[in-house]
């Protein structure tokens, strides 16, 4: 319920400031839990992602000490987040959401890349998605990167790829973790250019 009314408010906000986005292939995606991944590219891509593919709900990863404000905390455990060490990430960073896409009616929102300021793709979505029996949606957004670039009302877009299905006998070792890396890169490339085909992403805690 209480994820439910804040994707209202949400999407409310989102319509306001930046008016109303684009949501392609939305047909894609699959019915039943997965895990939507996407190069990370800004701090609301996650909000922009949860929207475009509602109704599903999404549970997602949030550094831990988020959750030491009680406050935030309580938004951050209703809206279905779990806290990860991103320092020393234990066990429960796949025993969670594992545990989550098979017991509960949630999907999982993820980026392996980890931050939005590393392109450098990581394997937890791969050992997730096997141990979970769930496929992997690549998703991309296109549009403002900063709160300020929201206001102008420039386009948002996001648009998601074809399913990649694991084979649940598959070993996770390092060549089919880059053979699966290297399918969520090209999809990313190919949504990104069918969006735009000049797009180039620019950091913009680099500028």
């Amino acid at each position: 319920m209480f994820y439910s009314f804040i994707r209202v408010i949400v999407r409310i906000i989102v319509y306001i400031v930046n008016g109303k986005p684009t949501y392609l292939n939305k047909e894609k995606l699959p019915t039943g839990n997965y895990i939507l991944v996407g190069p990370h590219r800004t701090w609301f891509d996650p909000l922009y992602f949860a929207l475009a593919a509602s109704p599903k709900k999404f549970s997602f990863m949030a550094k831990e000490e988020l959750f030491k404000n009680p406050i935030l905390r309580f938004i951050l455990v209703h809206a279905n987040a779990f806290p990860v060490n991103r320092e020393n990430p234990g066990p429960s960073v796949i025993k969670t959401p594992v545990k989550w896409l098979k017991k509960k009616d949630l999907s999982l929102i993820m980026f392996p890349s980890g931050t939005r300021h590393s392109q450098k793709l990581k394997g937890g979505v791969i050992l997730i998605a096997k141990l979970s029996g769930v496929p992997i949606v690549p998703a991309v957004y296109q549009g403002p990167l900063t709160f300020k670039g929201l206001l102008t009302r420039k386009k948002t877009t996001v648009a998601f790829g074809d399913p990649i299905y694991l084979d649940r006998k598959m070993k996770i070792n390092d060549e089919n973790q880059k053979i699966i890396i290297e399918k969520m890169e090209q999809q990313f490339n190919s949504l990104d250019k069918s969006i735009n085909p000049d797009f180039k992403y620019i950091d913009m805690s680099k500028k």
